[in-house]
């Protein structure tokens, strides 16, 4: 597996991924929590914070690129 790997360290992993949700807006990092801790679903964080589903995927795309 890959936590198994001499090549995968998951705590520098970790500590990497804490450090780039901390740069951040609040709201990104709200919305990012929610669907990658709390295993919610777009529609679902779309209904709590009042925002479509469309605009939650778009603030994830890499680099804030638009389609």
């Amino acid at each position: 597996t890959l936590a198994d790997s001499t090549y995968f360290n998951g705590d520098a992993a970790q500590r990497k991924l804490q450090e780039a949700l901390l740069t951040l807006p609040e709201k990104q990092k709200l919305v990012f929590n929610m669907k990658y801790y709390d295993d919610m679903k777009y529609e679902e964080i779309s209904r709590i914070l009042g925002t479509s589903v469309g605009a939650l995927k778009a603030s994830f795309r890499p680099g804030g690129e638009k389609n």
